[in-house]
């Protein structure tokens, strides 16, 4: 087993190559980039300088030759597509990510700078919906087709079927804008660094109702309805009722055979939610105003800042590899049976 996750880990480098130097080809290939759009601006500028007669030679000499030519040279366009990754590559292999065209700062930086926000809600999403479904999915199965099974599912789908941004905006509108029981959106107030530990904490958690319901809503279903589906199959299975049949009571055979097996969906799907820390939902960062990792990758894309499009892939795409090891290392934790070779 320590033989095969050490291949794992080998072929990370290459994934991420695989990976990275598709986007680098696709950013490079895509028209209105930075180049153009440096040229539309200064054709616009020529326009709105020289009026209208200037417009028809604005169009074609708003910037020179010589100003294109290091245009190109700025934005690393002057070189052959494989030989621009090249240099980006080996730059990254010492630590440095680029400049943002739009920041004008390290990516590295502005990337640090959104990277917690993300976090915080990931990590607490995460933890309450494990904390919450998995006792929810175990007492789902026992109490099948009863009230407290069909109340909890309708209640369930309901929330499932609402997308998490559009429940946002309905959130906003009733309970800050109407009822004003909480703030309009961001990650803290204006007052949040006066403000004392508790202080702090109190304003963090008064932010964080609103997004975490609609970050919440997505997950409970498919997390409580897996568990629960695959603790049933394990229930009717022969060696529950062989254990029973053998003096074992039911809730020891619950919590120490049917549940150990029933973990193990939920163990292959725990290293995909490992990407969800960080990425999030931009739609959802954008209703409520929460500058985040999502957020920052969206409008990344549509300003064309390919530096930073390239850094959320790469660190993206690692976490989304790193997630996957870890769930064949919980699967082979609460699975005995599977040994990997």
């Amino acid at each position: 087993m320590r033989d095969y996750f050490l291949r794992r880990l080998l072929l990370i480098p290459p994934t991420l190559i695989g990976v990275t130097i598709i986007v680098f080809i696709i950013t490079r290939l895509v028209p209105g980039g930075p180049l153009e759009r440096a040229m539309m601006e200064a054709q616009q500028l020529s326009i709105g300088a020289g009026g209208s007669t200037s417009r028809s030679s604005g169009q074609n000499m708003a910037l020179s030759q010589d100003q294109l030519d290091r245009l190109r040279e700025y934005y690393g366009f002057d070189k052959p597509i494989l030989v621009s990754y090249a240099d980006w590559l080996g730059k990254v292999a010492t630590g440095d990510l680029g400049s943002s065209y739009r920041y004008n700062e390290p990516v590295w930086d502005v990337i640090q700078q959104r990277f917690p926000v993300s976090l915080y809600y990931g990590l607490v999403t995460l933890v309450i919906t494990y904390l919450v479904c998995i006792p929810l999915g175990v007492l789902k199965a026992i109490k099948h087709r009863t009230i407290v099974d069909n109340i909890s599912s309708i209640l369930i789908f309901v929330g499932y079927a609402i997308p998490g941004y559009a429940l946002g905006s309905l959130l906003l509108l009733y309970f800050s804008v109407k009822l004003e029981w909480f703030p309009m959106g961001g990650f803290y107030s204006l007052q949040f660094a006066s403000k004392g530990p508790w202080g702090q904490f109190t304003d963090l958690v008064y932010h964080s109702v609103l997004p975490l319901l609609c970050y919440l809503v997505g997950s409970f279903a498919l997390v409580t309805l897996l568990l629960k589906n695959h603790l049933m199959d394990n229930l009717a299975a022969d060696y529950i009722r062989t254990a029973v049949a053998k003096g074992v009571s039911f809730r020891k055979s619950v919590t120490g055979h049917a549940m150990r097996n029933s973990m193990i969906p939920i163990a292959t799907t725990f290293g995909q939610n490992i990407t969800l820390l960080v990425s999030g939902s931009f739609l959802i960062e954008t209703i409520f105003d929460i500058d985040g990792f999502g957020l920052l990758g969206l409008t990344a894309i549509l300003d064309r800042d390919y530096p930073v499009v390239m850094g959320v892939v790469l660190l993206a795409s690692l976490l989304l590899l790193i997630g996957n090891i870890l769930s064949d290392i919980l699967v082979a934790l609460v699975d005995p049976r599977i040994r990997f070779q």
